[in-house]
């Protein structure tokens, strides 16, 4: 997947289909709520798996009942690449599994 930075109307255009995610600090951004903290927890080991998958880790944290994700591309010199944006995909794709708003 190409790492090469994106445009900020290539950024707009697939934000427009990754409804909650933003970008904050030139970073991919999204929060998920769940129901409990085990139900957290078990999303944070599903986007481990497809981070490892992608061979692309965000910063992810868990709260209680919440998985915060953060992502940009560091070997883009930190810029925003389709990498980031797969990622966010494959996430806003199982989060409903868990349950995640």
């Amino acid at each position: 997947m190409s790492v090469e930075p994106l445009s900020q109307k290539e950024i707009e255009e697939r934000l427009a289909e990754l409804p909650g995610w933003s970008v904050d600090g030139g970073r991919l951004t999204r929060t998920y709520r769940l129901a409990s903290h085990f139900a957290a927890t078990a999303m944070v080991v599903h986007v481990a798996q497809v981070q490892e998958e992608l061979n692309h880790h965000s910063d992810l944290t868990l709260g209680y009942n919440t998985v915060a994700l953060a992502v940009r591309t560091h070997s883009a010199g930190g810029a925003l690449t389709a990498l980031d944006v797969e990622l966010a995909r494959r996430v806003a794709e199982l989060a409903p599994v868990h349950g995640a708003s």
